[in-house]
């Protein structure tokens, strides 16, 4: 089928790179003939991810030539697709955005994409992956560019307002929605685990359809339908919802009882929006050392299949969950394949909200590129609360992309999380100073 060049950028992050490219190697006969390249600043981890790539490519009668290089602009040219998934010192800087606003008196659950600790992650990653763009502007103007970077909202708004290159951001999140909505109706077993069941979730996106919109990471679920019959279910769901333990998703009852309307996310990633959201959480925030471990543990059993056979097998057989690989076969092979969500620009695809905002949305994928579904307005006060965050993202970008502080301080005092005018003044101050050398010099 389509033969393309795909440049995966940073690609010796373990986790991103060999689930990204096991990923391809699943969908190889709709690729088959490309170019993967793989890039990464780290050439130890770089080269370790690459072995495999090279193991996974003999074992399956070579359907991709693989390169590697560490600076990700030799491999731009003639590009069709640009994977990115960047961070700098990803657990060790989050740590600080969960735990410098704690001093502040600013009680938050995650720290990752809203609130402080967004702002703070936004302006290390959106400078770096913007600059990622401007350089395939020069190099690849008609590339694919396919985002996982967090806040994600946020980068991809910074790249699609300042370069023209044609941005797709994309996020596994919808699962805990399908996970969510599966454990009410009683199709799956009930669970607190943050990560769904990937066989779970595969079996319920056969049995139920899922239409969501919003935001991403604060999306919402508009309808739930029986797949096979179309029959509306959103109405079961509402009644068992009534009778799941106390303890399962409490703020995302509580904004359902609300607004009218279920999160598709979980408590976790909706809780960042909300300055109650506190209230139903035992504020542990994200395992950081749990995930270091993780890390480690999963480049460990990387090296191991670079000589076990069956351990790269694996490997092969994993899924990410991750859905960027069939948008690409979906734009290259002219596949007319329906998403269930895009990160995209509105252009009206979301009635009230702005055309330029950076929206979660179903969408067809086809030759013609990405095209989002125009879907049902959501009701009034959950589309004022998106507009909030709309209008926090806009001076987020504004102040990664400039170094502006005024508009740093802006987003932090549109933002619910934020008590006051001093909190603002002061927690801004200390996140610039802790991160001085990861973002731009601020006036």
């Amino acid at each position: 089928m389509g033969q393309t060049k795909i440049v995966l950028v940073g690609a010796g992050s373990t986790s991103f790179g060999v689930s990204t490219v096991a990923d391809f190697f699943q969908q190889r006969e709709k690729f088959w003939g490309s170019t993967l390249v793989l890039c990464d600043v780290n050439e130890e981890k770089l080269q370790r991810v690459k072995r495999l790539a090279e193991r996974m490519n003999d074992a399956t009668g070579k359907p991709f030539c693989i390169e590697s290089v560490t600076d990700y602009r030799r491999a731009l040219d003639s590009a069709g697709f640009v994977f990115v998934s960047i961070e700098v010192e990803r657990l060790e800087r989050w740590k600080l955005d969960w735990e410098i606003p704690f001093q502040y008196g600013i009680k938050h659950v995650l720290g990752e994409n809203g609130g402080p600790g967004g702002l703070a992650h936004a302006l290390r990653t959106v400078p770096l992956v913007l600059g990622i763009a401007r350089e395939m502007e020069k190099s690849a103007p008609d590339a694919y560019f396919i985002n996982y970077v967090n806040p994600l909202s946020r980068v991809c708004l910074g790249v699609t307002r300042y370069t023209k290159i044609k941005t797709i951001g994309m996020c596994h999140q919808i699962n805990k929605g399908f996970s969510l909505v599966g454990q009410v109706l009683g199709l799956a077993p009930i669970t607190h685990e943050h990560f769904p069941d990937a066989d779970i979730v595969r079996e319920l996106k056969t049995q139920i359809d899922l239409k969501q919109a919003g935001l991403n990471h604060v999306t919402w679920i508009q309808d739930i339908r029986d797949k096979k019959t179309g029959r509306d279910l959103y109405r079961e769901f509402r009644a068992r919802l009534e009778k799941m333990p106390a303890l399962w998703e409490p703020l995302s009852r509580r904004l359902y009882n609300a607004f009218g309307l279920f999160p598709a996310t979980g408590d976790g990633h909706v809780g960042e929006y909300f300055a109650y959201a506190h209230e139903t959480s035992d504020l542990h925030g994200y395992d950081f050392e749990g995930r270091a471990r993780e890390s480690v543990e999963l480049d460990e059993r990387v090296e191991r299949a670079l000589t076990d056979d069956s351990l790269r097998d694996e490997f092969l057989r994993h899924e990410s969950g991750e859905r960027g690989i069939d948008v690409a076969a979906a734009i290259l092979n002219n596949l007319n394949q329906y998403e269930l969500n895009v990160n995209v620009v509105n252009n009206g695809a979301l009635p009230g909200l702005p055309d330029w905002a950076i929206v979660e949305v179903p969408a067809i994928v086809s030759g013609a590129g990405v095209m989002p579904l125009r879907v049902e307005p959501l009701p009034p006060a959950i589309t004022a609360m998106l507009n909030q965050q709309v209008a926090i993202q806009d001076r987020v970008v504004e102040a990664a992309v400039h170094g502006a502080r005024q508009a740093a301080l802006q987003a932090l005092l549109l933002d619910p999380l934020i008590p006051s005018y001093e909190v603002a003044e002061k927690l801004l101050n200390e996140l610039l100073e802790t991160h001085r050398d990861y973002i731009s010099k601020f006036s």
